[in-house]
């Protein structure tokens, strides 16, 4: 009986020690987290969350090293899919393949300052290279490692709990996609579908959740929102520009959630046996804290699960960077030198007509373009009326899917998503952020 009590205590003391250690990991890794990308401060006179803050210093301080990193990850990408021999899997393997090979071509060719004058215009190479490839190469990776803290230590099981009544009802997903949306307006939408993907693979989310939340979350940043306005001359405006973007896209999401073709995807896991939330209805707080630590027992040790989410990052920049800068670069190419957004545009011109905007033709142009770049319509409306500068932003940060960058990310992950697909919900994105814009717009101005 002696012995026995021995071994009793013994077990308690290890169960304690345990219990002491989840709660040290919950507290420390989920600040740490939250820290990284929900908390913004200043640094060289630039206000911006850690991850872009650490993302600026490398390429200030170590420009050569990025140019480097960001030729290994072209190299790696354009030629993965033919090493794997996945290449001809499908047409969309095959076209996307060749992008990755044009996207290295094109890489090598600017950095290395070699090619036709046209690549080397300001608003194009350059452009695509400076503001694109270079953060989201080095975002990527780097991002991943923080979001281990983030997502593997409770957090997401902790907020989800709280969030139930409104992700559910509101946007058909679960209440851990709450961190999913804010992960992406305050960090990045290449955090945020990493994020996203990382979940679905766990089988914490099915096909239509993790589609509804790519699809409706993972928009641009609100640092780039800010390049955004400063571009159209709408910082005197921003807490506008802000709130009505942030409402209105959540509002577009919670209506495409319940249309075709999300709202007819399969609502089912890709893993053998998923992980749903527990539907909460009282006792809201312990059941919370239970889940979170459950969440942090079950995660391998922090070094390993560090190395891999650094492994998913990079093969994710290995196999979006080439894709972006391709197909980028086509979408400039065609806005700029060719009238096929002009015809694109006589799609929205009946909406623009309609809801009788000041310069229907320019703004339905405008809108066209954002399935190209999501920069690409400041660049359109910088000297129109406020009032079509405003409409044009708030649609550009709504409209979620353009090919420079968003669906070939959405493409490198494994939800399961068409090309075919995202073009409908870009259309259906745009048209209802227009129509539900407008009347505030006019309202304002």
């Amino acid at each position: 009986m002696g012995l026995e009590s021995v071994q009793e205590n013994e077990l308690n003391v290890k169960r304690s020690k345990t219990d002491v250690m989840s709660v040290f990991k919950f507290v420390v890794c989920s600040l740490i987290g939250i820290f990284s990308f929900f908390v913004t401060f200043t640094y060289n006179g630039k206000s911006s969350i850690l991850l872009d803050h650490i993302v600026s210093w490398l390429s200030t301080n170590a420009p050569t090293v990025v140019s480097i990193y960001i030729v290994i990850m072209l190299l790696c990408g354009a030629a993965y899919p033919f090493i794997s021999k996945s290449w001809n899997k499908d047409i969309v393997s095959i076209v996307m393949s060749v992008f990755k090979v044009v996207g290295l071509v094109v890489g090598l060719l600017l950095i290395f300052g070699v090619g036709p004058t046209w690549l080397f215009d300001p608003s194009v190479g350059p452009f695509l290279m400076e503001k694109l490839i270079k953060p989201v190469g080095v975002l990527i990776p780097i991002g991943a490692i923080f979001l281990a803290l983030l997502i593997s230590y409770g957090l997401l099981e902790f907020i989800g709990v709280f969030m139930q009544p409104v992700m559910r009802p509101i946007f058909r997903t679960p209440g851990r996609s709450a961190v999913d949306a804010v992960a992406s307006f305050v960090g990045s939408y290449s955090v945020g579908l990493l994020l996203t993907n990382r979940v679905f693979n766990q089988g914490k989310y099915t096909i239509r959740e993790a589609a509804i939340i790519a699809t409706g979350f993972s928009t641009v940043s609100v640092t780039f929102m800010v390049v955004i306005a400063n571009t159209l001359d709408l910082m005197a405006y921003w807490s506008a520009f802000f709130w009505v973007s942030l409402i209105i896209t959540f509002l577009v999401t919670a209506i495409t959630a319940r249309i075709w073709p999300l709202g007819k995807l399969k609502d089912e896991y890709i893993v053998e046996e998923g992980d749903p939330e527990i539907i909460v209805t009282e006792k809201r707080f312990q059941t919370a804290w239970s889940e979170a630590m459950n969440a942090v027992k079950v995660n391998p040790p922090l070094w390993k699960n560090l190395l891999q989410h650094l492994k998913e990052g990079l093969i994710m920049a290995m196999g979006v960077l080439p894709s972006i800068l391709s197909i980028g670069l086509l979408g400039l190419v065609l806005a700029m030198y060719t009238p096929i957004f002009d015809w694109v545009a006589y799609l929205f011109l009946p909406f623009t007509w309609i809801l009788q905007l000041p310069e229907p033709m320019l703004t339905a142009k405008a809108l066209s373009v954002s399935i190209a770049e999501i920069f690409l319509p400041s660049l359109l409306v910088a000297n129109a009326a406020v009032m079509t500068k405003f409409i044009v932003a708030v649609v550009s940060v709504s409209a979620i899917l353009f090919f420079s960058a968003v669906i070939p990310v959405i493409l490198s992950t494994e939800i399961p998503l068409t090309i075919r697909q995202m073009v409908i919900i870009w259309f259906q994105r745009v048209v209802l952020t227009l129509i539900l814009v407008t009347p505030i717009a006019f309202l304002l101005f």
